[in-house]
This record gives C-alpha cells, sequence and structure tokens, in this order.
C-alpha cells in the first residue's frame, strides 16, 4: 500500500494484521530513507541504527518468502520513501495499491508533528510517478482507496480493494485491539498516538486517525496556502473516479 504520511495508513495496517491470514510490515524503506538524505526526522538515529539501510536488501524481503507461513504479506510503505536511484524493478513481484487523502486534512495533520513541511514530504508528487509508472509498466490502473470513503463506509471500502487485490475480504478487517504493536516500527512512539487509542474506523469528523490533537481541516496559514494548491492537485488527479475506465 503506497500512501503519504498522516493519513489513516497505520489503521489500514492495524486492519490487515487483524487477519488470521496476514503478516505486515511497518514502513521498511524508512531507514534506508533516513540514513540517505540525513534528513532531521524524530528518532532519526535510533531508526537508522535499529533497521536495515540497504534498500536493495528492503527490497528483496520485500518480495521474498511471506514471513510466518502466512498466506497474505501486507506492507505500509510511504511513497516518499523511495529515492529516485532506487530501482522500482522488484514492484513487479507484488500487488500495488494507493492510499490518498485530502491535503487539507494531512497538512494540519503533519504540522502537529513537525514545524516545517514541503511537497515532497507529503508524497504526492512521489505517488503521482509511482501511480503512473506502474499504471504504464502492466497496462492496468491501480487501485486507489481514498482515506474520506474507507472512514465513511469501511466495509463497503475494503470489500472493494480486496477484490481488486484478488482476495477474500475477512470481517475481521473492520475492528482490532487497542494498543501498540510488536510490528510497529520505532517511530510509533512519536506518531501514532491517535492510532493506538483505537479499536475500528472513525467516521469522517471523529478523533483523527493520522493524528494527535491535530488541529481542524481547513485553511492553513498564508504561507501554506501555495503549498496546499500544490498538493491539492496531485490529490485531485489521483482521486479515485478520475481513474475509472470509460
Amino acid at each position: 500500500m503506497w500512501s503519504g504520511p498522516r493519513n489513516i495508513s497505520t489503521a489500514l495496517l492495524r486492519a490487515f494484521e487483524n487477519r488470521p491470514d496476514c503478516v505486515v510490515w511497518d514502513e521498511p524503506f524508512y531507514a534506508p530513507y533516513l540514513a540517505e538524505t540525513g534528513l532531521n526526522h524524530p528518532m532519526a538515529a535510533a531508526i537508522i541504527a535499529a533497521y536495515e539501510t540497504d534498500w536493495r536488501k528492503v527490497a528483496a524481503r520485500a518480495v521474498g518468502p511471506i514471513p510466518g507461513g502466512k498466506a497474505l504479506f501486507y506492507q505500509k510503505h510511504m511513497t516518499h520513501h523511495l529515492l529516485p536511484h532506487m530501482a522500482l524493478d522488484w514492484l513487479d513481484g507484488v500487488a500495488n495499491a494507493f492510499l490518498i487523502r485530502d491535503p487539507a486534512r494531512v497538512l494540519p495533520s503533519y504540522l502537529a508533528k513537525r514545524d516545517e513541511v514541503t511537497l515532497e514530504d507529503l508524497g504526492l508528487p512521489q505517488q503521482q510517478r509511482l501511480f503512473d509508472w506502474l499504471r504504464a509498466r502492466t497496462g492496468q490502473t491501480p487501485p486507489v482507496l481514498d482515506a474520506d470513503d474507507v472512514l465513511a463506509d469501511p466495509g463497503a471500502m475494503l470489500g472493494a480493494l480486496c477484490r481488486a487485490l484478488g482476495i477474500a475480504f475477512d470481517a475481521a478487517m473492520l475492528s482490532w485491539p487497542a494498543g501498540r504493536r510488536d510490528s510497529d516500527g520505532l517511530w510509533a512512539a512519536h506518531w501514532y498516538g491517535a492510532v493506538e487509542k483505537s479499536s475500528h474506523f472513525m467516521a469522517p469528523g471523529a478523533a483523527d486517525q493520522g493524528a494527535e490533537k491535530a488541529p481542524p481541516p481547513g485553511d492553513p496559514p498564508a504561507r501554506r496556502a501555495a503549498l496546499l494548491a500544490a498538493a491539492d492537485g496531485y490529490y485531485q488527479a489521483l482521486r479515485p473516479p478520475r481513474r475509472r475506465p470509460a
């Protein structure tokens, strides 16, 4: 699943992990991304020390045997973690789907956790490029989920995702035990406070599963207006109604 930050990506990770036939992997390219960019992210040194930083080894594991003898291997990926020099041919060995969210919700949520943000931090240009690359390579349109659609009707949207991926829907995906998981990355201590308290998908307007105490959606400060406008262009291009075949 290819997402940007401050989406419902961790809640979706919880949903798949609650399936008895599935094992999950939380942002495996984060450590290579931090090690190669040197960006000042929360807990960066600890993450680099704890996880594999060679992107080639991460990619090889992503298409290798499924851990634990499970039938499904759900991988939560951030699109901005794929740096331009990282090869993409390994994606032939996995089924790819995309999770998007209205930037008017994402941006305030992100700024609740980091003081600065760029368009690339939100992962939308990278998400568009990856989407177009996969469509050109496979001749098929990858499935795209909008976070607000999932929150409004989790059963219908997760059922549609499972059909698109050729797997059976499991109602166990609609709820999960609250709390932290062994499968969570170290970064959970900084980013996952809200989702750790959750046990199901919350309706839009309820507590945000992508942020702790995030400002409500709305107009950002004037200095963020250009960023929001640019981000919205990518979001609108990826929205499922625009990508459905005629």
